[in-house]
């Protein structure tokens, strides 16, 4: 019998994953033969959620079992599939025991489990749910539309999701400490001025659509700014953008003197376009 079924928060994604013969026992295990998930998806705890969650399990127990395959490395031991949180408070709690579903699972099924159980509570932030979107796509060869279907949301959540991943550190950051939300990230991706608007979103507590007026006024002073400037010095910003790939500025004043500035994104940026300034002069 899957324990999983009909069980409130977990939908019918875990127990159709799981499948009545894949369980392999339903039982109480040491804490101790416990190991952690290498595909774990989930990397940070709200450490608040975190202390009620002991407190429930110190008064209720563990109604949940967690989800353990058993360990190809160590004899013995169970690898951790879903419950990382109620490991580690069941840990604080003081027990010594918890109870698990023993099921048989390869690599691949261990991360969607993992996966659909943090989805489906809302345990994952923006970033963690990123990049567990990302592991099915370059470790097992999934493309956006399946992990569309797999994970039950749309495919246009996805790659946003997705592109979360191209913001600089400082940003990823603030989204996982949960300094700046998913909708204020959403609106920076792709923005090469996004880490001083996230600094701005912090310093005047910004909502979102106060975030999307601040950027619309930066891009029309932008506009301003190219309205004003000589077209064969527009055309030649975008022609030398065309072939570095990196945006270019250039300022030319009357007597013909002036300034040429690139701005990259990471170093892979910059070592472009040192590449081609040697390749080419």
């Amino acid at each position: 019998m899957n324990p999983f079924k009909n069980k409130k928060g977990l939908g019918r994604g875990l127990s159709s994953l799981i499948g009545d013969n894949n369980i392999k026992s339903n039982n109480n295990i040491s804490i101790s033969s416990i190991v952690p998930n290498k595909n774990q998806p989930r990397k940070s705890f709200e450490k608040e959620a975190l202390e009620d969650l002991t407190n429930s399990i110190k008064e209720r127990g563990i109604i949940q079992p967690l989800i353990v395959r058993k360990s190809e490395i160590e004899n013995n031991k169970y690898e951790l599939i879903a419950g990382e949180r109620r490991l580690q408070a069941a840990q604080t709690a003081g027990l010594h025991e918890v109870p698990v579903v023993v099921i048989s699972a390869d690599d691949l099924k261990s991360l969607e489990l993992a996966i659909i159980e943090n989805v489906q509570r809302k345990d994952l932030n923006p970033i963690e749910e990123a990049e567990s979107y990302k592991n099915l796509i370059e470790k097992f060869g999934y493309d956006q539309e399946k992990v569309s279907r797999f994970i039950g949301k749309s495919r246009s959540h996805v790659t946003n999701t997705l592109r979360l991943l191209s913001l600089s550190e400082d940003i990823l950051d603030l989204i996982k400490e949960n300094k700046i939300s998913h909708g204020h990230a959403k609106i920076l991706v792709g923005l090469q001025n996004g880490s001083y608007l996230a600094k701005k979103i912090l310093q005047k507590r910004l909502s979102v659509r106060q975030t999307e007026s601040l950027i619309r006024s930066f891009k029309n002073i932008k506009k301003y700014s190219n309205d004003k400037k000589d077209a064969n010095i527009i055309s030649l910003e975008n022609s030398v953008k065309e072939k570095t790939g990196i945006n270019v500025s250039i300022t030319n004043k009357k007597n013909n003197t002036g300034k040429l500035s690139f701005e990259y994104m990471d170093l892979d940026q910059l070592n472009r376009l040192i590449t081609v300034i040697k390749t080419n002069f």
